[in-house]
């Protein structure tokens, strides 16, 4: 009797999955750099030194019966699994070192938005818009330690709310509670209505305890286009709590379309951090361009006081990059 229960069950399940997609599909899209970087008192590196790039993006999706959307993303990104700081030796010890990236699963409908969960590069609402205007120029491997964020992880669900105000685009998502972080609420906001306009706000905390107390996140940004003009501006201000320090990263950036397929761009980053006596100050200038599926960029950054007072850091970068 079990084994005729097994049976049935068995064929009802795949019943029920074979019926339950309407129409899908499945598409991959890849990229590929290659680039060379020349250091100068950069982190104790100086010289120059060539790297490459490759990724690819499987992307599938389908329409269910009762009319609700369902997709996947999953990323292949060799050695992109763990932190740049974490030697070879010891991420092939801890099978950090697949291929295996970012990847989600997203439920959604016109009616109710749409809601994704991560298995791995989840981000919290704040983290979706928390980008300095720059571009984050502070992260070319200056010494430099990043202010504590409202990074999401395994336990986020992120959900994009339905249009109810044109332009207006909203995300709220929940990260559940784990070893050293309760629960925590976060929401950004983005609105388009303004021709030529984006308008950005969002709010987040990096998560605390019962014995410690967490520091609010609140990031705020602007960026405006006139004809080949455009210019933006960020705050990202970290709040303190229990072993956090306060920290405030202001930004902007101005870019120029010379032409359909070349642009150049100046950006710019201060950090300030409570209790410091001076402020971290990064800036870039980078030209790229790009015909077809090729880009061909050049930049210079240049980062003042990243570590001490006066400690200067730079480096540029020549990049060759392919989509397909």
């Amino acid at each position: 009797m079990n084994n005729f229960k097994k049976i049935g069950l068995t064929a009802l399940a795949g019943s029920l999955v074979a019926t339950s997609v309407y129409a899908g599909e499945m598409s991959v899209a890849g990229s590929a750099s290659f680039n060379m970087k020349n250091f100068s008192n950069v982190n104790d590196q100086d010289g120059r030194k060539m790297s490459m790039g490759n990724q690819l993006t499987f992307t599938g999706g389908g329409e269910m019966d009762n009319g609700m959307n369902v997709s996947l993303s999953f990323i292949l990104d060799q050695g992109d699994d763990g932190p740049a700081t974490v030697s070879d030796a010891t991420l092939d010890a801890r099978g950090d070192t697949s291929p295996f990236d970012s990847h989600s699963i997203s439920v959604g409908s016109d009616a109710m938005g749409t809601i994704t969960f991560a298995g791995e590069g989840a981000s919290a609402a704040v983290d979706t818009i928390d980008t300095t205007a720059a571009g984050d120029i502070w992260n070319n491997t200056f010494t430099y330690t990043a202010p504590t964020s409202a990074a999401g992880d395994e336990k986020t669900l992120l959900w994009a709310l339905p249009t109810f105000v044109e332009g207006l685009d909203a995300k709220v998502s929940y990260t559940g509670a784990r070893a050293d972080r309760d629960s925590d609420v976060s929401y950004a906001l983005t609105y388009t209505g303004i021709e030529g306009a984006s308008i950005s706000y969002g709010f987040g905390s990096t998560g605390g305890t019962d014995a410690a107390e967490g520091g609010d996140v609140t990031v705020m940004k602007a960026s405006f286009a006139f004809g080949p003009v455009s210019a933006g501006m960020s705050i990202n201000d970290y709040g303190s709590g229990s072993g956090i320090t306060a920290q405030e990263q202001s930004s902007y950036k101005i870019s120029y379309s010379v032409s359909d397929d070349l642009s150049i761009s100046y950006g710019s980053e201060t950090h300030e951090t409570t209790g410091a006596d001076f402020d971290q100050e990064f800036s870039a200038i980078s030209v790229a361009y790009t015909t077809g599926g090729m880009t061909i960029s050049a930049s210079q950054t240049e980062a003042e006081n990243a570590t001490t007072s006066g400690n200067e850091e730079s480096l540029w970068n020549l990049g060759l990059s392919f989509a397909f």
